[in-house]
């Protein structure tokens, strides 16, 4: 029996994929390797290599991919492999066909200042691989590599990994230039790809942890329940001041819903003690599933 809901989620997952993709593709062939900027990367070093090697900077891409892949499919199997090989074949078709169809129609680069070039070629790359991780794929190169790392150590962020393998690539390109300004300008993107990836990767929950201490918590668990419709749990508590039990309350509330909680808690009780961080992740009942992490 055909299982719908598994062809249309693996649909999604191949269309969000090949949206990523395009991005990562323009933002190579629009800012990135017209301006001899490199975000690091297969890509950066295909952009790097280009230079030298009258060989197009899509197919450099795939070329070395190739020896990637096959770790890819040693450690992570089939269902990474076809998935990283389509979007690395999709990645590097676009690229030479953006790039192709850009400078027939003259729009190539669309900006000759190095600046805009490293800042928006940084938000489309970001944009891009950051799309293809969330929906469990990856473009080939030091993505593989990236997720071997992240695999082995999770307390480190993709953008993190990213951006420690990236620097040492715009620094080889301020070497390969010979001039310090692209290496300057390539980290410039480098770090705006970086920062954008992980909150792109990580931060689709968007959320903020709060606890509440009230002399009023009935009243404010009862306006959070029924007007936010979020889960709220009590945690026992004593003032160390004053040796009096509190009930205090604690609760996960998604980014646009705060203002509403931070007025219900006003409302209620002027004199409440809010704590209130951001949460890094969050898995649960109207957030991810624990079968989400990458």
């Amino acid at each position: 029996m055909i299982d719908r809901q598994k062809i249309i989620k693996g649909v999604v997952r191949y269309v969000a994929i090949t949206i990523g993709c395009l991005c990562l593709a323009a933002g190579i062939a629009l800012f990135l390797n017209p301006n001899n900027i490199s975000t690091g990367g297969i890509s950066g070093i295909a952009i790097i290599l280009n230079k030298f090697i009258p060989v197009s900077t899509g197919l450099l891409i795939l070329i070395l991919n190739i020896p990637l892949l096959i770790i890819g499919l040693i450690v992570f199997g089939k269902d990474f492999l076809f998935s990283t090989v389509y979007a690395t074949v999709v990645l590097s078709l676009a690229t030479d066909l953006i790039t192709f169809l850009g400078t027939k129609f003259g729009i190539v680069p669309l900006t000759n200042d190095l600046f805009l070039a490293a800042i928006f070629g940084g938000i489309l790359s970001a944009l891009g691989i950051g799309t293809v991780f969330r929906f469990k794929g990856t473009t080939g190169g030091l993505d593989i590599v990236v997720m071997l790392i992240h695999k082995k150590y999770r307390y480190l962020g993709v953008g993190s990994i990213f951006l420690i393998a990236d620097f040492l690539i715009a620094g080889i390109t301020a070497i390969v230039f010979k001039n310090l300004e692209f290496g300057l300008y390539a980290c410039v993107s480098v770090i705006v790809y970086s920062v954008l990836m992980d909150r792109i990767v990580y931060g689709g929950n968007g959320a903020k942890f709060i606890y509440i201490v009230s002399d009023n918590p009935e009243k404010i668990t009862a306006r959070i329940l029924s007007e936010l419709e979020i889960g709220v749990t009590y945690v026992e508590g004593v003032g160390a001041y004053t040796s009096k039990n509190k009930q205090i309350i604690m609760c996960v509330v998604k980014k646009h819903l705060y203002p509403n909680l931070r007025d219900i808690v006003r409302d209620e009780d002027p004199e409440a003690f809010m704590i209130v961080s951001a949460a890094q992740d969050v898995y649960g009942l109207g957030y991810r599933s624990h079968h989400e992490e990458l």
